[in-house]
C-alpha cells in the first residue's frame, strides 16, 4: 500500500474518500476538478461493485496519477461500509485527515480549503468539519421542494431529537482527524443518513468539537440519485432509538443523582 507523501501539503497528509456506485458518467470530471483545485490531497476511490464499470474507470485512473487509489468491494455494500474501508486504508497508509466527498459533484472542491484549514489551526481542534448546506452561508442548488423539505425535515428531527446543535447532521460533505474517524466508525452497521448521524453523535459524546461551514450544493447533473425512501425510513428509526435511549439514560442518571456519561447510546444500539 503506498506512504502518503507530505510534500507540498499545507495541512499535512490528506485522503479524499470517494464512494461510488455506478457514478461512471461523473467520477473522473469530479477527482480531476478536485485535484486541479486542492493538489496537495490524495483520493480513495471505494468502488461498491459497480456494474457500470465505475471500478474499472477508478483504476485507469489510479494508473495515470499517483494521486489517485482504488479498491473494490466484492458486493453493495453500502455507503458507511464503504467509507468504513476506506478510513482503515487511510490510517494504514499514515494519512492524518481524511475527507469524505461523493462522486456526484454536488460538494464543491472550493470549499475543501477552508474545511481543512478550519480542522488542522481551529483550537479547540474539531473532531469532525461538515460542509452544511443549512447554515447561514449555505445553499442548495437544484433540488425539488420535497428533496429540501424532506433533508430540512431529517436534519431538525435528528437535531432535536438527539439534543445537538449540528444544522446539518445528514451532510456527507465531511473532514475528519483519521483517528477521530477510525474510533467513530468502530463496528458502526449504519447506511447513508444514520451513517452520517452516528458518526456525527459519535464524535459529540467523545466531547470533541463540530464545526459547520457554508457550502453550495448542487444536484448531480449526471447519473441518479442513490437516495431513497428506505434509506431515510432506516435513519429516522435509528435516530428514534437512540434518542430514546439517551433520554432514559439521562433520566436515569437524574434519578440517581449521578451525571450523565460521555459514552454514546448510538454504539450501544446496532440494530
Amino acid at each position: 500500500m503506498p506512504k502518503a507523501d507530505p510534500a507540498s501539503q499545507p495541512w499535512g497528509k490528506v485522503l479524499v474518500i470517494v464512494p461510488t456506485y455506478n457514478e461512471i458518467e461523473s467520477l473522473e470530471r469530479v477527482v480531476s476538478h478536485l485535484l486541479a483545485l486542492v493538489p496537495g490531497v490524495d483520493v480513495l476511490v471505494v468502488d461498491d461493485a459497480s456494474p457500470d464499470g465505475t471500478g474499472e474507470l477508478a483504476d485507469r485512473l489510479a494508473k495515470a496519477d499517483r494521486r489517485i487509489h482504488a479498491i473494490h468491494g466484492t458486493a453493495k455494500g453500502g455507503l458507511g461500509r464503504a467509507y468504513v474501508s476506506g478510513f482503515g486504508w487511510a490510517k494504514t497508509a499514515g494519512y492524518d485527515y481524511v475527507v469524505e466527498m461523493d462522486a456526484d459533484g454536488s460538494h464543491p472542491a472550493e470549499a475543501l480549503p477552508t474545511m481543512l484549514a478550519l480542522l488542522t489551526t481551529a483550537r479547540p481542534a474539531p473532531g469532525l468539519v461538515i460542509g452544511s448546506r443549512w447554515v447561514a452561508g449555505g445553499s442548495v442548488v437544484n433540488w425539488p421542494l420535497h428533496r429540501l423539505w424532506l433533508s430540512r425535515g431529517a436534519n431538525v428531527y435528528a437535531r432535536v431529537w438527539l439534543g445537538l446543535k449540528v444544522r446539518d447532521i445528514t451532510a456527507g460533505y465531511r473532514a475528519y482527524p483519521i483517528d477521530v474517524a477510525v474510533r467513530a466508525a468502530h463496528a458502526i452497521d449504519s447506511r447513508g443518513y444514520s451513517f452520517q448521524i452516528e458518526m456525527a453523535l459519535r464524535v459529540h459524546d467523545a466531547g470533541l468539537p463540530i464545526v459547520e461551514v457554508p457550502i453550495r450544493f448542487h444536484e448531480r447533473e449526471e447519473g441518479r440519485s442513490k437516495m431513497s425512501r428506505s434509506v431515510v425510513v432506516e435513519a429516522m428509526a435509528r435516530v428514534t432509538r437512540w434518542g430514546a435511549r439517551r433520554r432514559w439514560e439521562a433520566l436515569k442518571s437524574a434519578l440517581r443523582g449521578t451525571p450523565r456519561t460521555a459514552d454514546s447510546p448510538a454504539a450501544k444500539s446496532r440494530s
